[in-house]
């Protein structure tokens, strides 16, 4: 033990959590199990199908077609049966890539959600939380322009549940700077540095590189003023005098704005034409949601194409996930404790058939216990049990 551990009292390091890592307390479980249960009933009312991937699982099996990046969130360690490499999920959009493409094996489209706990080796961005409770939806087996529509507006939907009134939503389509450093000819690792300095909007690294790999004036000029191409619709205005392979993407941009404004979605629309987010995974439209209050985005999402050829059949897919947790916790605070009636302790027949009759009709009941002091205020009810002759009545406190 080093001697910055030996400082700590002992009795510190019993009750210590790991940096990012939380435990919830009542009040919060409250109004997480609320929305829990409200998103996946909005889920299912949109057709999808709710699946539970395992916690755990072969580290060729979870990482299998989802980048290097997704390999260092995860943490590794040995299976005792087997000797073989395990991971914790960091991430269950792959694990439910492969149930729709390895043990469902369905024809045509195939809409499938999810919510549980995953691990990651650090935080997506400082101070954030290493053990989210990822909630998302998946929409596998088409590839048109409808699809994507469907999955933002489900997500849309499942912020304004969780309270959100005002929605930046963010877009963005990998496939405008694919197009342009294809024509370009960059290779791997020239794309790699350049990725990176889009990535910072390191503008003076940007015009270097660009200036050392690329050949074509007008591609060089394309790619520098990528950076500066982001903000409301006028951005896909500008675009269009862009390169020609790059038209069918920001098409498909403008396509989207039209239909959030047709069917008024009520969210502010940004672009940003230079957003690589999951570069080697995604395939098209990116998006991703911002609140007032949060300087990350609460739900992201995007179409991955063909991920799930890794496991034997490539399926066009799209879909978005976000953290529970974090949803709950900008949402409008709920009143705790809720409700509840205490219930005096007694071997009588008719007291337990009444505590029965009002936990069946939904209320909370709790049951002094024999020798506690405690009455129903102080165990945080509003009503109590008591006998009124033969029979039983809830009384206010």
């Amino acid at each position: 033990m080093n001697s910055e551990m030996k400082s700590v009292p002992v009795s510190l390091e019993h009750w210590r959590l790991p940096d990012g890592v939380e435990e919830l307390l009542p009040a919060e479980v409250v109004e997480i199990e609320a929305l829990r249960r409200g998103v996946l009933d909005l889920f299912h009312s949109w057709g999808y199908e709710t699946v539970i991937p395992p916690l755990i699982e072969y580290l060729e099996s979870l990482l299998t077609g989802s980048g290097n990046e997704l390999d260092l969130q995860t943490f590794k360690l040995t299976d005792q049966l087997t000797g073989r490499m395990m991971g914790v999920r960091a991430d269950m959009t792959p694990q439910v890539a492969r149930i729709d493409a390895h043990r469902l094996n369905r024809e045509g489209p195939v809409r499938l959600c999810y919510l549980g706990s995953v691990l990651r080796t650090r935080p997506i961005i400082s101070g954030a939380t290493r053990s989210p409770i990822q909630v998302g939806a998946e929409l596998y087996g088409h590839r048109g322009i409808e699809s994507d529509l469907e999955v933002m507006g489900l997500m849309l939907e499942m912020l304004k549940q969780a309270g959100h009134t005002s929605i930046v939503l963010d877009l963005g389509h990998v496939g405008i700077y694919r197009g342009l450093v294809e024509e370009a000819g960059l290779d791997d690792q020239q794309q790699k540095l350049l990725n990176g300095a889009l990535r910072r909007k390191a503008t003076q690294e940007v015009r270097e590189i660009v200036a050392a790999t690329v050949d074509d004036a007008v591609l060089q000029q394309t790619l520098i003023e990528l950076m500066d191409l982001n903000g409301g619709v006028e951005v896909l205005q500008r675009a269009k005098h862009l390169a020609p392979s790059i038209q069918g993407a920001v098409h498909m941009l403008e396509q989207i704005a039209a239909v959030a404004q047709q069917q008024q979605w009520g969210v502010e629309l940004h672009f940003d034409l230079a957003e690589l987010r999951g570069y080697d995974y995604h395939t098209g439209v990116l998006f991703a949601a911002y609140v007032p209050g949060k300087g990350d985005a609460v739900a992201q999402g995007g179409r991955y194409d063909n991920v799930g050829a890794v496991f034997g059949r490539a399926r066009p897919a799209t879909g978005f996930s976000a953290d529970l947790k974090n949803l709950v916790a900008i949402s409008q605070p709920q009143n705790y404790p809720p409700p509840a009636i205490f219930a005096p302790y007694g071997d009588s027949a008719e007291l337990h058939q009444e505590i029965g009759r009002l936990r069946q009709s939904g209320e909370r009941v709790v049951v002094e216990l024999p020798g506690q002091r405690q009455q129903a205020e102080e165990m945080g009810c509003d009503r109590k049990l008591v006998q009124n002759g033969v029979s039983w009545i809830v009384e206010t406190v």
